[in-house]
């Protein structure tokens, strides 16, 4: 088979070049090439120039064949410019859809790198990409998945907004959601009014969004959306009535302890008792509570709590399952 028709078949995407020469490279195939003898524009003025000023080596990486790497060893002109007073007198020629500018790979391997990394990010995409004979570190898949294109998503009908956690109590940042789908929509640096505003202002369309219970949420929908549909979303909705049924619930724990009176040798309630008597014997004798804490090594919340109650009784746990026994 002659070079051409190896071309034609294993390389082409090299068919724009000339290749001169494939050798075995043990670990990679090598393959010498250089750039057709035909005019290409002036990047300057587009005047079409064929007159060589001077050469260029450029050592690329192609995609991987037979498990090996592919290094093309590639003779680039420098043109000069037949216009005279051009800004750009000579240049080096370029071979769009292949190659781009001061890169080591080929655009299609680049393509490939970048969609591994898109579906498996840094580690993992660099280990699978030597699996592949593509060796790439984890910072080259990382920079070639911030280099993609995010797609342009419509503006969903109803949106979902919600706070989550970036470093709990540092730092948090806002989510936006097509409530319809779960798709992930949009994500704000922050959970400030003036960011969610500005999010709804620039992306028209939303009419019903879907919140929790925050009123910076409630004011920036309201001036971004003054016409939209605000309504509460069912997880809220559940957490927040848990919450209020908790809260009432153990406003009451000198019912349930009355219902439920102490079983004599509980362990839970003998310790409880203990404490509660230990505590307080040291508070009657002026001890203070992170002293306490300190001679009966218990969290000062702790002592806090056993200090706030008048009767023991009071601290017992309300049952979270079945009637009270």
């Amino acid at each position: 088979m002659d070079v051409n028709s190896l071309v034609s078949t294993v390389f082409s995407g090299l068919s724009v070049l000339v290749v001169v020469d494939v050798a075995d490279g043990g670990d990679a195939v090598v393959v010498t090439a250089r750039t057709r003898d035909a005019a290409v524009p002036c990047p300057a003025c587009r005047t079409l120039t064929a007159k060589v000023h001077g050469y260029h080596r450029r050592t690329v990486t192609d995609v991987p064949v037979d498990g090996r790497q592919v290094v093309v060893h590639l003779r680039v002109r420098r043109l000069v410019c037949p216009v005279l007073g051009c800004r750009r007198q000579t240049f080096r020629e370029q071979i769009p859809g292949r190659l781009e500018r001061h890169q080591r790979r080929t655009v299609r391997l680049a393509r490939q790198i970048s969609q591994v990394a898109r579906e498996l990010c840094g580690r993992a995409a660099a280990r699978l990409a030597g699996l592949l004979a593509v060796p790439v570190s984890r910072s080259t898949a990382l920079r070639y998945l911030r280099r993609l294109q995010l797609p342009q998503q419509a503006v969903p009908r109803v949106v979902g907004v919600d706070d989550f956690a970036v470093r709990r109590r540092h730092r948090y940042a806002t989510i936006v959601t097509d409530a319809e789908t779960g798709r992930r929509v949009g994500v704000l640096p922050d959970r400030e009014r003036a960011t969610l505003e500005s999010w709804l202002r620039e992306h028209p369309g939303v009419e019903i969004v879907c919140r929790d219970g925050s009123a910076t949420y409630a004011e920036a929908i309201r001036r971004a959306l003054p016409h939209a549909i605000q309504v509460s979303d069912r997880w809220h909705l559940w957490r927040n009535l848990c919450d209020k049924v908790q809260l009432e619930v153990r406003a009451h724990t000198g019912c349930w302890a009355t219902i439920n009176p102490p079983r004599p040798g509980g362990v839970h309630e003998q310790t409880t008792r203990e404490r509660w008597n230990k505590i307080h014997d040291l508070l009657g004798q002026g001890v203070g509570l992170l002293d306490c804490s300190r001679r009966l090594d218990l969290a000062l919340n702790t002592v806090k709590r056993y200090a706030r109650m008048p009767e023991p009784q009071a601290l017992r746990i309300t049952p979270t399952t079945g009637p009270p026994s």
